[in-house]
């Protein structure tokens, strides 16, 4: 069973996954919005960084990581992709792998946020 945690109001109704990288009953990733940017840390103990991919496609940041152990003869996959509600500054993405956790920094190119007004008639 995957707890889900009460959505705050700019996450809500988004694809963005309550647990990542493991069923340790608790959340494995954090995501906030700070300084005109969001800040994405996952755990991802055990892996390499060239095992770790990270791609952007319209709006939707992919995390993939494949780990392979020949002398136990297991492999570890895992696959995530985060939505954001916001214009992202594609160019100035930056990710950085240090002790077992993943940091993505991912600037917003302006403060709007994405979708179209619906004008209000009445």
């Amino acid at each position: 069973m995957v707890l889900r945690p009460t959505p705050s109001t700019w996450t809500q109704g988004l694809d963005v996954p309550s647990q990542l990288f493991g069923d340790r009953g608790g959340s494995d990733y954090e995501l906030y919005e700070e300084d005109d940017e969001f800040v994405l840390t996952i755990d991802m103990p055990g892996f390499e960084t060239d095992e770790i991919g990270l791609s952007w496609d319209d709006g939707v940041l992919n995390v993939a990581a494949e780990h392979v152990d020949d002398e136990r003869g297991r492999k570890k996959t895992c696959h995530r992709r985060f939505r954001f509600p916001k214009t992202i500054d594609e160019d100035a993405i930056s990710a950085e792998y240090t002790n077992g956790v993943l940091e993505v920094e991912l600037p917003v190119a302006d403060a709007v946020t994405r979708g179209k007004e619906i004008p209000l008639e009445g």
